[in-house]
């Protein structure tokens, strides 16, 4: 049995804390450093860069982390494992190169690609192969896309390391499979080992976000100390795909199983958690302290991974204006209603004339408000529409409302015209037609398929043993008392997991929260799509909730558009607790 690989990561999204490499690099013993920079948001943004310089589609920041760490990596044998490479793993692998030279090192750098299908769209469609629409089940809009990914699993890792890599970049894979993929190299798996690579996969969920799993974004962060600079994580993955979730010693923040669990939910649909290598069941998880900062990850159990991959897509949505102004004191619901008045009248365009009309009263203001800050709501208006020109001109008149209609009239931040937004479609492709290509910079090209396996294996968790739901006196009260929250965006949908600590308030919150009473607590997903899953071995419950966030987020039109604070929402909503779940509390 080889012992246990060490794997750090030191990115959660792009534009996370440079200095995060070179504080795991040297701020203890590790194997492997990974990092993960991609969202369906960061392809857009990629996009965007690369139609201005072309070759340049990729996380230049993950460069200058490698500036600062390859020297170090070279010396102690960590092996490096990134997806900054983005839409240009190519060019990120040889602006590596380049920095090596500079500074007389000579790493074997290797880089994954394959999952860029945008210049073969005509080519699949000409031989009558269908991108399936994820939500729809019907074939993609044959529209112009300025992006189109496959999410590719950790095989193409696996193999570059085989090569002798010591630094691997790719494109749009897992986030997961930055981790699973050093891990599967360093003990050896093969592709139906379904039990380990399950494990691994978990593992790199709880760490592909950074410092989540250490304390950020925690319902309860006020007991994690250290917040104001907390570490990033590390998981120490065994042969058996069991993990110990951990930090290095002296950083801040904390490894405790709610901060894991928390993670475990995020972003997340059913418990059968679908990835290209491997179905790992979120379902057969179990979670224990094994000492300070120390969280062991064991027993996740794994099926063979769907036979197709998905796609992320982007394409340009059209453009829109957002106007954003101040409503304050009384009459609140009046002044909104003129301002929306007084803007039509002066707009040289109707509501009819656009697309898309979303207008909106915030309600932030305060009953006898001690400030003017408190005694303030907003107006907010998007409109949007193909034509950049109608989107640009209907603000000529706003100025002429300034002195004109409500009383304390002044714009808040967040107002602008003609800005175009990207459209986010998740699609599915058959895995035989994406193979990976791994390539070592001077050296070999090889190519490893995608399609996994066959197996009729299934897992049938074994559902824990619980106390009954906790009768007698309750009392109205926040929901956050005894629940916990991570929530946030799955292209146009939102996943919301909730959590307790404690088998009492679980069998409580999973009696008392049913989509009907999710409805209720949150009247903007009334008419919406829900699904729910228990996931009782963890005492948590996750919701996925239907088009909230619309055509994903570069589109959406709500305040939060990537669904971060939807957990923390639902927390505050007020409910009848039983006072014995309350803490100190009759």
């Amino acid at each position: 049995m080889s012992e246990p690989i060490k794997i750090a990561n030191c990115s959660g999204f792009y534009g996370d804390r440079v200095s995060a490499a070179k504080e795991m690099v040297e701020g203890g013993p590790i194997d492997a450093l990974t990092g993960d920079w991609l969202a369906e948001l960061t392809m857009l943004i990629l996009a965007r860069t690369q139609a201005k310089r072309p070759g340049g589609g990729y996380a230049r920041t993950f460069v200058k982390q490698m500036e600062q760490v390859m020297g170090t990596c070279l010396d102690k044998g960590i092996r490096v494992v990134s997806n900054a490479g983005g839409l240009d793993p190519d060019h990120c692998a040889e602006a590596i190169a380049e920095v090596a030279d500079t500074l007389g090192l000579n790493p074997t750098i290797a880089y994954v690609n394959g999952d860029n299908l945008l210049p073969r769209m005509e080519e699949l469609r000409a031989a009558g192969v269908d991108i399936v629409n994820f939500e729809t089940g019907e074939p993609v809009a044959e529209i112009d896309y300025i992006s189109a990914n496959a999410y590719l699993g950790c095989w193409g890792i696996v193999d570059a390391l085989n090569s002798g890599a010591d630094i691997v970049v790719t494109g749009r894979t897992t986030d997961a499979a930055i981790v699973c993929g050093p891990a599967a190299w360093h003990h050896g798996w093969a592709r139906d080992d379904w039990d380990q690579l399950a494990g691994a996969v978990t593992a790199g969920h709880i760490i592909e976000c950074g410092t989540q799993a250490t304390g950020g974004n925690y319902s309860f962060f006020t007991e994690i100390p250290g917040l104001e600079r907390a570490g990033f994580p590390i998981a120490e993955v065994a042969a058996d795909g069991s993990s110990v979730i951990t930090k290095h010693a002296g950083t801040g923040g904390a490894v405790t199983i709610g901060t894991v669990t928390s993670q475990l939910l995020y972003e997340i649909g059913s418990p059968g958690y679908l990835g290209p290598d491997v179905t790992s069941r979120f379902d057969t998880i179990e979670l224990s302290e094994q000492g300070p900062d120390r969280v062991l990850v064991s027993n996740v159990r794994g099926e063979k991974p769907p036979e197709t991959l998905k796609v992320s897509m982007n394409s340009w949505g059209g453009f829109r204006s957002d106007l954003n102004l101040a409503l304050t004191g009384l009459d609140i619901e009046a002044k909104a209603e003129l301002l929306e008045a007084a803007f039509w009248k002066a707009a040289p365009y109707v509501p009819e004339d656009f697309e898309s009309v979303t207008s909106t009263v915030v309600r932030t203001d305060h009953v006898d408000p001690a400030s003017n800050e408190a005694a303030t709501a907003s107006w907010r208006l998007t409109v949007k529409d193909a034509d950049e020109r109608k989107c640009k001109g209907i603000g000529v008149g706003i100025g002429e409302m300034a002195l004109a209609t409500i009383p304390g009239y002044y714009g808040l931040a967040g107002s602008s015209f003609g800005r175009p937004f990207g459209v986010h479609t998740s699609g599915l492709i058959p895995a035989d037609l994406v193979p990976q290509h791994v390539v070592t910079l001077g050296g070999a090209r090889t190519v490893v398929e995608s399609v996994a396996p066959r197996s009729d294996a299934t897992v049938v968790p074994t559902l824990p043993a619980l106390p009954p739901v906790p009768e007698g006196q309750t009392r109205r009260a926040a929901l956050g008392l005894v629940a916990g929250s991570r929530s946030g965006d799955k292209g146009g949908n939102a996943n919301l997991g909730l959590f307790t600590r404690s088998a009492e308030s679980y069998v409580w919150l999973d009696e008392m929260l049913t989509v009907e009473k999710l409805r209720e607590l949150l009247p903007e997903a009334a008419d919406l799509q829900i699904e729910r899953y228990p996931m009782p071995n963890i005492w948590s419950i996750n919701f996925l909730i239907h088009g909230i966030l619309q055509e994903g987020v570069a589109a959406s039109t709500r305040q939060d558009g990537q669904a971060k604070s939807l957990g923390e929402w639902v927390r505050a909503r007020h409910v009848d607790i039983p006072v014995a779940l309350l803490r100190g509390g009759d």
